[in-house]
């Protein structure tokens, strides 16, 4: 299937590792121009290579100034930009007692409004494409709550709200506004928190996620972020036209909502 993307021009952040990572080849692989950008400068560089990306450039989307500093330079290195997936390095496990309220100032700058500001420095270049896109990379707590994830539970239903009332906004300029919603993937992150439980309740790491996989996904495996790069891929293509303002939830059959 052609997606259409050959030749659009693509700005992923968080993307040197992981999920983003996975979305930036994926979209590659299509024949999208990519612009990638992370915190780290040395996965960042092999990335960088591995998708054959257009350009990059370490930042830390936290930062209230980066942002539209780094739309701004995707865009002068690109020449114009066609598709936004914003992604963010996942805010600290914890449960409510347990998280200091300066963790939660963090979380709000690293979950929520490095999309709110990275969408509005896109918007105007996306306005102007004929096959404009913004992607964001979202959590199934934004459909089922997990307990040790408070700060990522609260602030990624914030960031799919605000999607949702931006999709009808930008639906007459063309523009589609999705957010993916992945379970569990064989990335870093997943790595972390599952050695941090295991250690917790005297296991090894191989044995929790083990079990957990078992309890938990259907499908009985954990997913390869090439999974969800595909997935990201076709929410940008020329055929996913018609279908904004929605999450799509990627986890194997784990998550047990309806909605």
């Amino acid at each position: 299937m052609d997606l259409g993307l050959e030749g659009r021009r693509a700005l992923v952040t968080a993307a040197s590792k992981g999920l983003g990572r996975a979305c930036a080849a994926a979209l590659s692989a299509e024949g999208a121009r990519v612009y990638i950008a992370a915190r780290g400068r040395e996965d960042l560089e092999r990335t960088a290579t591995d998708v054959n990306a257009a350009g990059f450039q370490s930042a830390d989307v936290s930062r209230p100034e980066t942002p539209a500093k780094l739309v701004e330079d995707a865009v002068q290195a690109l020449g114009g930009l066609d598709i936004l997936v914003c992604n963010a390095g996942g805010p600290p496990a914890g449960t409510f007692e347990s998280t200091p309220l300066e963790e939660w100032e963090k979380g709000f700058d690293l979950t929520l409004m490095s999309t709110v500001r990275l969408c509005k420095a896109a918007l105007p270049h996306l306005k102007q494409s004929e096959q404009g896109r913004i992607v964001v990379i979202t959590s199934t707590s934004v459909r089922e709550p997990i307990a040790t994830l408070i700060l990522s539970s609260a602030f990624r239903t914030a960031v799919v709200q605000t999607l949702k009332t931006m999709s009808g906004e930008l639906a007459p300029h063309g523009v589609t506004v999705n957010n993916i919603a992945p379970g569990r993937f064989l990335t870093d992150r997943v790595r972390q928190l599952d050695g941090a439980a295991a250690a917790k309740e005297g296991i090894s790491q191989d044995e929790y996620t083990e079990r957990n996989v078992k309890a938990t996904i259907p499908m009985g495996r954990i997913g390869d972020p090439a999974e969800f790069g595909a997935t990201c891929a076709f929410v940008c293509s020329k055929h996913a036209s018609f279908m904004t303002g929605q999450t799509i939830v990627v986890d194997g059959g784990q998550t047990k909502g309806v909605y």
